[in-house]
């Protein structure tokens, strides 16, 4: 390990001792799954001794309201207020929650997505437009890794009744520009749903200055909150006006009263459905805590700095860099695509450097607020280790033994 004599100070790396697998491993995979704080232990337990020793009383004594507290939790991260966010367990469930709240017509009858955005959303949103009654129509990228604002806005016109697109995609990090894309829906007079999943934790994220109708993002990865977590913002501006079918009980104004039909209740509440997941939500909010402590301006500007760092480092080995030069376009991630990269993928992660790897992009590398500077070098000098040494070889005779 390179030492880091001579570095900036940087208080960021206080945080590491937030994280015990720090201690073990260089942990460059937080746009995957963020690394869990010391404190999640204890707050499973907690969950756990609730359980056990209140039984069916633990519902109400904080169970049932748990989706919006969490919610209240991340809040401050995209400058929402309390009662704006309601957590549910994954964002394809969010996002179709908002697709289902929305009633198409003739003459408004599309939603705008682009082809680089996350597959399972995407999934999702074909299977039931097609349902509703509603044509997707979906922006094309030239090169697999942007999507041109000025095609994308373009695309965005009379009959759209919904833009829902990536805030940051997920191969390449592009960040795509949310004020422009707001402003020009709003200006049409479509509503927007930002999947932020891959922008909030590791870029500013402001709903007041943006005004997305919508926005998902999860605690799974930047927020180091743990899988089951995802959060859903929807502005008060749309709230209490539309009502969602892909709705239950959590979302009755008598939810206890077991109606035969459903009558909705108003506020963060009315845009749930079944019963939550308790045991991810007592993890959930434990990272959002320790990232409003680091500062997001602070954790961006240091993303900025050690993304540039890898991008630095590739083209000094000619590594191809698939992922934005312009920072201000560039989210936390930089992928690089090297000769035989799944299988130089899996000896880094035998070296306890802990990436990954997705076709058309290559080995993401995702430094945190936590990470430290040399821990990129060491990153980048096993690459060229496993490319120099042969040793991707005996990853792809595993491969090719299992397949």
């Amino acid at each position: 390990m390179k030492s880091t004599q001579g570095q900036r100070p940087d208080p960021l790396l206080a945080f590491r001792e937030e994280f015990p697998i720090l201690e073990k491993t260089t942990y460059l995979v937080s746009n995957s799954l963020g690394p869990m704080p010391r404190t999640v232990p204890e707050k499973l337990a907690e969950y756990a001794r609730d359980w056990g020793g209140l039984g069916v009383k633990a519902w109400n004594r904080g169970w049932w309201e748990l989706p919006v507290e969490v919610g209240n939790e991340i809040a401050p991260l995209i400058n929402a207020d309390d009662g704006e966010i309601v957590m549910m367990p994954n964002a394809t469930i969010a996002q179709t929650a908002v697709l289902s709240s929305i009633d198409f017509s003739k003459e408004r009858d599309t939603v705008v997505m682009t082809e680089l955005d996350f597959p399972s959303v995407r999934y999702a949103y074909s299977e039931m437009a097609q349902r509703l009654g509603a044509r997707v129509v979906v922006v094309r990228s030239d090169d697999g890794l942007t999507i041109d604002r000025d095609r994308l806005l373009a695309a965005i016109d009379g009959r759209t009744r919904l833009v829902a697109v990536s805030h940051v995609l997920f191969r390449s990090a592009y960040l795509m520009d949310a004020d422009a894309i707001c402003a020009r829906a709003h200006e049409v007079g479509a509503l927007v749903s930002l999947d932020s999943f891959h922008a909030v934790g590791i870029v500013p994220v402001d709903v007041k200055r943006s005004k997305p109708d919508f926005l998902t993002g999860g605690a799974l990865k930047w927020l180091c909150g743990g899988p089951g977590a995802c959060f859903l913002y929807v502005s008060p501006t749309v709230r209490d006006q539309l009502k969602p079918a892909l709705t239950g009980w959590q979302a009755h104004s008598r939810p206890f009263a077991f109606e035969d039909s459903m009558e909705y209740t108003t506020g963060a509440f009315r845009w749930l459905n079944g019963t939550p997941v308790i045991p991810a939500l007592y993890a959930a909010a434990e990272g959002p805590k320790i990232l409003r402590r680091a500062g997001v301006a602070a954790i961006r500007e240091k993303s900025v700095r050690l993304t540039s760092r890898l991008i630095e480092l590739a083209d000094a080995r000619g590594y191809t860099v698939n992922a934005p030069r312009d920072p201000a376009r560039r989210g936390g991630t930089v992928a690089l695509d090297v000769p035989h990269g799944y299988e130089v993928t899996q000896h880094l992660l035998s070296q306890n450097v802990l990436v990954d790897y997705r076709v058309g992009a290559g080995i993401r590398i995702a430094p945190h607020f936590f990470t430290r500077e040399d821990e990129l070098d060491e990153a980048v000098s096993e690459i060229d280790k496993a490319l120099e040494s042969g040793s991707w070889q005996r990853f792809s005779e595993k491969i090719a033994v299992v397949t």
